[in-house]
């Protein structure tokens, strides 16, 4: 088999088109302008980046893998307006209860198709995930692994979730050529002190898993409850001498794999 190419274009935070095959995926849509603070009864979140592109600039959009619905940051207000304009949104089975419509729930490890014009298939396989230690997960999430009929490459997308093992299940499963992990180590007081992304060390982790993957840090920035940066991840990534694999995305910017 060939070797399928990947664009990807970076949006911000948790955001990314995806095309493979003449399909276009959307990860989780946030669209809304800076300065957005989404008040729940117990906590707070506070949106402090634009996304790179408008959704009207995206185009087309052949499915929405959207790995949670009921965090503002995955799932913003723009962004759920844009679920109703999008042939498939693909997320976890009590989601697609919730948001009803054209929404599709998966389960871990339960695939769908799509189909473009001239027949070729994508894959879409449902990833466990786990948001948060197990004691207090923030859950239920989901990630998705990508792949083709016509070629061996697979691309991997986190959601939000830590390592676990899970995860490692992924890497055992499938030979990932991208992996686009969910960092950041994202805390919110209200939940506790614990991360609920991946850490800069538990990214580190990832990799070694993936040990074939290009990593693509995304939703490490743009909102105020993410505890590492860029930095951070890449001075952790530089140690473990994993850095070469690090690939950040220019906002905006389409970039091929």
């Amino acid at each position: 088999m060939s070797f399928a190419r990947f664009r990807i274009t970076y949006i911000g935070g948790p955001t990314a088109l995806i095309e493979i095959g003449g399909l276009r995926l959307l990860t989780d849509p946030t669209f809304d302008p800076a300065g957005g603070e989404y008040q729940t009864p117990s906590y707070s979140l506070l949106k402090l980046q634009e996304p790179a592109l408008d959704k009207d600039a995206i185009g087309r959009i052949d499915a929405v893998l959207l790995s949670h619905d009921h965090h503002f940051d995955n799932l913003d207000t723009s962004g759920r307006s844009l679920l109703n304009e999008v042939p498939r949104v693909l997320t976890t089975e009590v989601g697609a209860a919730r948001l009803g419509g054209r929404t599709e729930g998966l389960a871990p490890w339960q695939s769908t198709e799509l189909t473009n014009a001239n027949g070729d298939r994508l894959t879409i396989t449902a990833s466990p995930a786990r948001h948060g230690p197990a004691h207090a997960d923030r859950g239920p999430c989901i990630g998705f692994i990508v792949s083709s009929n016509s070629s061996d490459s697979v691309l991997y997308l986190s959601g939000d979730t830590v390592w676990y093992e899970g995860i490692a299940e992924v890497a055992r499963r499938y030979s990932v050529a991208v992996a686009v992990l969910f960092m950041g180590a994202a805390r919110v007081g209200a939940a506790g002190p614990w991360h609920l992304t991946f850490t800069r060390e538990e990214g580190v982790e990832a990799a070694r898993a993936f040990g074939k993957a290009t990593i693509v840090p995304v939703h490490y920035e743009g909102w105020a409850h993410f505890t590492e940066h860029r930095d951070e991840i890449e001075q952790a990534f530089d140690k473990a001498r994993l850095g070469h694999r690090l690939c950040w995305l220019p906002a905006g910017v389409a970039k091929e794999f």
